[in-house]
């Protein structure tokens, strides 16, 4: 947030501070409407570029202003992103991103941050993901809604109504007890950190299902992997095959524990754990190298 812009009428320094003030926000928006966190920094630079050129004494209510300009941004690159993801090479999984307590303390940011539920509103249109994230995530009103996407309020209650039962139909539902999920994740990352396939498996279910997202870049699986054996086997052999130096760590992940691994300081792969009635259900494993600024220490 510089010059870039010019003079602003009211004060340059009045208008970032109004901005970083919501700044916060805007990212936490962009970030669940897009599923990318280089594209939520990108629209929401913009966003300050257009809130730079803006007449304060013209804006009665910054927030609403900088969340209907974050969110419209944020629909258009999502069009953008839904043609360039036709072409992706293996499957399409959300950026991951760091995050803190106050997050996964929540339950509900913590379920709307999550990689499993990121996954499940790529089903939805951009305007219908924009007004799920505006209606059940941050608690807007249709009214303050319609602002946002530019529709009626009766379109946006029918839009909103439309998506949540899509949603629901698609989510499962996963164990959401954060202790629970910390001890599979480190009892995961020993077995994975010792090449004990055994050990691995009595963390899985039996129909245990890994998606690993490379970008065509790395050498993960440019198929989803079924079946706790299947499974065990690829990621001992992912593991056997990175950088002697690199390290694993066990950090907060989109809302809850995930790991992390690193080659000095560059991260090379993110994994979360999903689980059902404690068992390992679902892996996501991101190594496509520009996906992961969004995990770095």
């Amino acid at each position: 947030m510089s010059g870039d812009a010019g003079p602003h009428p009211s004060g340059t320094a009045e208008a970032e501070r109004r901005f970083v003030e919501h700044r916060r926000l805007l990212h936490a928006v962009a970030y669940r409407v897009l599923g990318s966190v280089t594209d939520a920094e990108d629209v929401v630079q913009d966003a300050w570029l257009r809130w730079s050129r803006q007449d304060m004494a013209d804006v009665a209510d910054a927030e609403g202003y900088l969340v209907r300009t974050t969110i419209r941004l944020a629909i258009d690159r999502l069009r953008s992103a839904h043609v360039r993801r036709e072409a992706y090479v293996g499957p399409w999984l959300p950026e991951p991103l760091l995050t803190g307590p106050d997050v996964a303390d929540n339950v509900l940011l913590a379920d709307s941050v999550s990689t499993a539920m990121l996954v499940v509103l790529e089903s939805l249109s951009p305007v219908e993901r924009a007004v799920f994230v505006l209606d059940e995530v941050f608690g807007y009103s249709h009214a303050e809604t319609a602002r946002c996407v530019g529709r009626s309020e009766v379109a946006v209650r029918q839009i909103a109504h439309r998506a949540k039962k899509a949603v629901e139909a698609r989510r499962r539902r996963y164990d959401t007890d954060q202790v629970t999920r910390l001890r599979a994740t480190e009892r995961f990352l020993a077995a994975c950190a010792g090449g004990d396939l055994r050990a691995l498996m009595e963390v899985l279910a039996p129909d245990v299902t890994m998606v690993s997202d490379g970008g065509g870049f790395t050498g993960a699986p440019r198929k989803p992997i079924h079946g706790a054996e299947h499974v065990a086997r690829a990621v001992t052999v992912l593991f056997r095959r990175r950088p002697h130096d690199s390290t694993a760590r066990v950090v907060a992940v989109n809302g809850g524990p995930g790991i992390v691994v690193l080659a000095g300081s560059t991260p090379i792969l993110a994994g979360v754990l999903h689980l059902v009635d404690g068992a390992v259900d679902t892996i996501h494993m991101v190594s496509n190298p520009q996906k992961l600024t969004g995990v770095m220490m």
